[in-house]
This record gives C-alpha cells, structure tokens and sequence, in this order.
C-alpha cells in the first residue's frame, strides 16, 4: 500500500464513543440482548438509522420494525451490530466516489443492497457468521472512498476512467492507478480502528477466500460472491449472476439458498 494512502488512514478520526461501547458489548461474551438494546437506545440518532435500515424492503418484513429490541429479535446482535457501524463509520468520511462514476446515493445503495443480499442467503443457514458478515458486507466497500481522494489528489481521474473502461475490473483498475485496491484499503481502516481480527482478515481476503485463516474462508467466501453479484452500480445482471453462481458452486456453499435470495433481491 502506497504511503499517501497510509498517512490518510492513520489522519481518520477515533471512532465515535457510541461505535466503542457498542464494541465492547458484541465482544464481550457476558454480554445479552438487552445489554445491546440498553447502548443502542441510549443514541436516539442511531436508533432511527438502525430502524430505518431495518425496515427496507431489501430484507423482506412485512411488519414494520418500530423498536431496537424488536430489530436485534429479529436479526440478532450480529446483524443490528452491522447496522449501527455501517451508520457511524460513514459518517466518518467525507464522500465523493465521482472516479468511480457513481455519486453518494449510489455508493449507499450498493452497500444496502450487498448487505440485503447476504442476509437473504444467510439468515437461516449461515446465521453463526453475521456476526462477521454484516458489518464486512456494510463495509468492505469503505476502501473506495481513500482511494477515490488519492485518485483525485493525484489527478488520475482520467488514467482510472480509462483503466476501468480497459481491465473491466474495478480492483484491477484501482491496482493500475493507486497501487492498492478496496478490500485491502478497508480492512487496513478497520485494523486502524482495532476492529476484531476476524473481521480485517475476511474483507482482506474476499477476493481471494484461500489465503484466508481457516476459520475466516467461509466468510470470505460468501463476501466475494456477494460483491460479484452485486457489482459497483449496485445493479444485478445476468452477467453477473452467472458469475456469483460459479462461485457458489467453486466454494461448495448452498446454491438453492443463494437463488431464493436473488429472487428476493430482485
């Protein structure tokens, strides 16, 4: 990773006091369901985030969530965790994603529509690894807005355009052009802000599940198809499908699953 791109991640701020003690709850073995709800509830801001990110059609309720302690019965702590980072992390950064050709709105879309996608697939079956995979489907994405601000900086826009337009492939461009790519931009972000290890070596690896820890290819997996299906404008294709499908079936994981959750995605 370039030195540019070092010096912006160790300049972020200290996350949010509400993001620690949220932290310290999920780690936290002791810790219960209301524990979760007592933090939660104490940040009325959050709490309306949470609920309105809860209620999107994406995940398919057909009761509105109207209380956190509701949300965290229905997701569990793992996935309102994902939630509740996903709001306080990106109010972390300044955005402008224009390099990449997408605008604020967009880049918030694909990160909802990642996440709607893997919780689809792995609330029944996968439910032990949300506690993981919701915040890295929320947040794997984060990388893009430093390298955005890099490409900018250095005023490559141009270069990346043509880049992207030429390799067809986003991490490959940003490779080309910066030096780096996404996955491994964020999970240097998380590992800044003392994210637990499991987390930094799932969205590191997403690309690539076999250089992952053991324990964390599973995950990894089921991210780098999300991320293939859902590509960065957020728009499921034939093409893309197709390809999230030959991962599926590559990493052994429950294709007659992961089609239900495109039917619903879609």
């Amino acid at each position: 990773m370039t030195e540019d791109i070092i010096k912006k991640i160790k300049q972020l701020p200290p996350l949010p006091e509400s993001a620690m003690k949220i932290e310290a709850v999920y780690q936290d073995p002791d810790s219960s369901f209301n524990d979760m709800v007592k933090i939660l509830e104490n940040d009325p801001l959050l709490t309306a985030d949470i609920l309105k990110a809860a209620n999107s059609p994406l995940y398919g309720f057909s009761r509105e969530i109207n209380a956190i302690s509701q949300a965290v019965g229905l997701f569990g702590m793992g996935t309102v965790r994902g939630f509740a980072l996903a709001s306080i992390v990106k109010k972390s950064f300044s955005l402008d994603l224009s390099p990449y050709g997408i605008n604020n709105d967009m880049f918030s879309a694909l990160s909802k529509k990642q996440h709607g996608l893997m919780i689809a697939w792995c609330l029944k079956k996968e439910n032990k690894l949300l506690g993981v995979l919701s915040p890295a489907a929320f947040l794997v994405e984060i990388g893009k807005v430093l390298i955005a601000q890099q490409i900018m900086a250095d005023k490559k826009q141009e270069a990346f355009r043509d880049a992207l337009l030429e390799l067809q492939d986003v991490e490959a461009a940003e490779r080309q052009i910066v030096g780096t790519d996404t996955q491994e931009v964020s999970a240097t972000v998380f590992e800044h802000w003392k994210f637990e290890e499991s987390l930094v070596d799932v969205i590191r690896n997403c690309q690539h599940p076999e250089q992952a820890k053991e324990e964390n290819q599973r995950a990894s997996s089921i991210l780098h198809v999300v991320r293939v299906a859902v590509p960065i404008n957020g728009v499921l294709t034939d093409e893309s499908i197709a390809k999230a499908k030959e991962l599926v079936q590559k990493y052994s994981l429950d294709l007659e699953s992961f089609e239900h959750a495109l039917e619903n995605a879609k």
